[in-house]
């Protein structure tokens, strides 16, 4: 009896620990994309935490895409949509997560987001948006499997409210 008990504290204590490792890699993704997406130029680091089949709801036309890469056509349509709208020099920002939830090899992580970018010239900023994405692990590590986009407000940054 002694034995069953001390091998189901290690057994608690392991699932402790792994989902602790989980939560860090997930986390690590997450920020890595965030990083990749920053850098714009070549995005094959920040497409390397999609999965191929991918679901995405984001506030650019068409709004939705899902499949086998979705994330190299949402990027293109992305690109297509800064361009015609003249938007430039995009940076995201996530603030801490509110929630992560990790069951098995599933995650889900919602995130507060910022972007900053400039309008036509003039900085933006949009706050209060939300970021919920999915994520599966397989043999390659964590990736995103879905995401959505809910926008905040956006507003000029001008020198009074600029940070």
């Amino acid at each position: 009896m002694r034995n069953i008990l001390i091998a189901l504290a290690l057994s608690a204590l392991g699932t402790g620990v792994a989902a602790a490792s989980d939560r860090s890699d997930v986390l690590a993704l997450v920020h890595q994309m965030q990083v990749a997406f920053n850098k714009g130029g070549d995005m094959k680091e920040w497409l390397a935490g999609c999965a191929d089949e991918t679901s995405i709801i984001d506030p650019i036309p068409p709004y939705e895409w899902h499949g086998a890469g979705a994330c190299s056509k949402w990027l293109s349509d992305y690109k297509a949509f800064e361009k015609a709208s003249g938007g430039t020099d995009e940076v995201i920002t996530f603030g801490t997560a509110r929630l992560i939830e990790i069951t098995a090899d599933h995650a889900y992580v919602l995130l507060p987001l910022t972007s900053t970018y400039k309008m036509n010239g003039k900085p933006m900023k949009e706050r209060g948006a939300t970021l919920t994405a999915a994520l599966q692990k397989g043999p390659s590590g964590w990736r995103v499997i879905g995401w959505s986009v809910a926008a905040g407000p956006v507003a000029p940054v001008n020198a009074k409210s600029a940070e």
